[in-house]
């Protein structure tokens, strides 16, 4: 990238201690962007890091927290987001804590003057069928959008990376039941993304101002049922082909106790999730290409990558 682009730039990350954020705090101070992260543990961030970076201490749901942690930013990562906890009846609380979130970031922003703001979202279908999970996420992007700061939404499929869930749960799956008895949505039809193309997405974002107040579809190069991801996996890791069988009467819900039951993803997590797979999954435009131009990373190399950042369980190269 050009690097008079990243001249100007002061980047707030929030979320900086999640699946993406701990990933794009290394990306952004590589390309010399100054970044601050707001927290409620700072311990949680990498000596490495702490010491090339500006980190606070804050609770996102504090308006004053917020304000000090955005001034003199110009340009926010809005990477907060909570999938679920251990009990799927607590989703619901979850959904309305990121509500809250975003409009407390929003009155903060207001307050501060941000110019740029940078969201990453859920691709999914709309409409009344939608999963209380994308409903959220979506709830997200219309708040982030409304005013203030110009928002950038990036709509993302199922991310490959260790330690995101989807991964997670996709690779628990695979490795652990070579036999299958799953529901419809086995043949969903999705658009998975490596998450380091996710990244250079949203970097790639920052430095383009035209994408400022857009939303886009962000995916990799190819569309798979998840039966097929399952069977991708497999001969990426050099394990036997799957046997699947496919049944009708597997809801969302016994699904997520399933997956509960049998892989380290908590139902209060898989349960969003599979809802999220009742409807193919896959980008509509590719207008972003435009914008910020990305080498898409193969199903299989995502997965490649995935197993060599593992340091423990299933996803260790020679597990």
């Amino acid at each position: 990238m050009d690097g008079n682009k990243e001249a100007g730039h002061r980047a707030l990350v929030l979320g900086a201690t999640g699946f993406l954020g701990r990933r794009l705090l290394p990306e952004l101070l590589s390309r010399g962007i100054p970044v601050r992260a707001m927290v409620r543990q700072p311990g949680k961030i990498e000596p490495g890091l702490r010491e090339r970076m500006e980190v606070v201490q804050g609770d996102a749901l504090d308006e004053e927290d917020l304000a000090r942690a955005l001034t003199g930013m110009t340009a926010a990562f809005y990477l907060i987001h909570s999938m679920g906890g251990r009990s799927i009846a607590r989703n619901r609380v979850y959904a309305e804590t990121d509500r809250r979130i975003a409009e407390t970031f929003m009155r903060a922003a207001g307050r501060t003057g941000l110019g740029r703001v940078i969201y990453v979202g859920a691709l999914g279908e709309t409409g009344p069928g939608l999963s209380e999970h994308l409903r959220s996420r979506a709830e997200v992007a219309r708040i982030l959008s409304s005013g203030g700061p110009r928002a950038t939404v990036l709509r993302a499929a199922i991310v490959i990376g260790a330690g995101g869930a989807s991964f997670e749960m996709l690779r628990y799956l695979t490795e652990r039941l070579p036999v299958m008895v799953c529901p419809k949505w086995i043949d969903t039809r999705i658009q998975p993304i490596a998450v380091r193309d996710v990244l250079e997405y949203m970097i790639g974002c920052l430095l383009a101002p035209e994408t400022a107040g857009e939303s886009f579809d962000v995916c990799g190069p190819e569309v798979l049922t998840y039966r097929e991801m399952i069977q991708q996996y497999a001969a990426a890791r050099g394990l036997a082909r799957r046997v699947i069988f496919r049944v009708p009467l597997l809801t969302p819900l016994l699904s997520a106790y399933w997956v509960d039951l049998v892989t380290p993803v908590a139902s209060g997590i898989a349960h969003p999730l599979i809802e999220g797979l009742k409807s193919e999954v896959v980008c509509r435009d590719s207008r972003i290409d435009k914008y910020v131009p990305v080498k898409k990373t193969p199903f299989h190399e995502a997965v490649r990558i995935a197993f060599s950042e593992e340091t423990s369980g299933p996803g260790v190269t020679g597990f």
